[in-house]
């Protein structure tokens, strides 16, 4: 099975994750988890917790939810599963990835955008993760990606034969072209990059990364993503 995570506060990408997640499960038997993340009620009566967790969803979640669960009902493969999670620890989230046989999780523009705490602790906890991610963006509204550019990391250790044979076992993905980070070279390499994006019909990217320090930062570094409007999945160094 290819199961799928989604973190989410049910905002409207949420949509374009769930239809993207059906379209990596392709032909395969797969659930996707929708998981709603909250802290956990700050009291020592039971029921004053249980009061704090029964928390209604809004009119626009509602909707957002039922056309999820529409998506879903109408691929035979597929199931919608809403996991609503009080508190997040690095082992709570390492335990749902291996009890749901987690094989992607979806990050959307809106949740790395939230601005609660424990959304972004989220974040940070699902980078320290092995499980992939795949970054969605804002400006390519398409939820199935097939040729990807890859961003080699001079750090890491990886031929590109090696993240393509991975891509070919567990993804629909094909690399298509390579270039090395551009972190700190962004603005001279942009027309190049851009060339080569529009020269090989490149939908997506694919990078490495290596776990890190939590840190809460005020003014947040511009992802790769976000600089070229593209979907990035995310691959542990790891794992590959």
């Amino acid at each position: 099975m290819k199961n799928f995570l989604i973190p989410s506060t049910l905002k409207e990408d949420t949509i374009l994750a769930v239809k993207s997640a059906v379209n990596q499960a392709k032909d395969s038997d797969s659930e996707i988890i929708l998981m709603i993340v909250s802290e956990a009620p700050d009291t020592f009566s039971s029921s004053s917790f249980l009061r704090e967790m029964k928390t209604g969803l809004t009119a626009s979640q509602a909707e957002v939810l039922e056309t999820c669960r529409y998506i879903i009902d109408h691929v035979p493969n597929c199931k919608l599963k809403v996991h609503n999670q009080y508190g997040i620890s690095a082992p709570i989230l390492k335990r749902i990835i291996e009890v749901f046989n987690i094989k992607l999780i979806f990050l959307t523009p809106s949740y790395k955008q939230e601005t609660k705490k424990i959304h972004q602790y989220f974040i940070q906890l699902a980078g320290n993760q092995k499980c992939p991610i795949l970054h969605l963006s804002t400006e390519v509204n398409k939820d199935a990606f097939n040729k990807a550019l890859y961003v080699e990391n001079a750090n890491i250790n990886l031929h590109v034969k090696d993240v393509q044979q991975y891509l070919s076992a567990n993804f629909s993905f094909t690399i298509v072209s390579q270039t090395p980070s551009f972190d700190d070279n962004y603005e001279n390499v942009q027309p190049y990059l851009s060339e080569a994006i529009a020269k090989h019909d490149i939908d997506m990217l694919v990078e490495t990364r290596k776990g890190e320090k939590i840190k809460f930062k005020k003014v947040k570094k511009q992802n790769v993503n976000e600089k070229l409007g593209l979907p990035v999945l995310s691959l542990y160094e790891e794992l590959v």
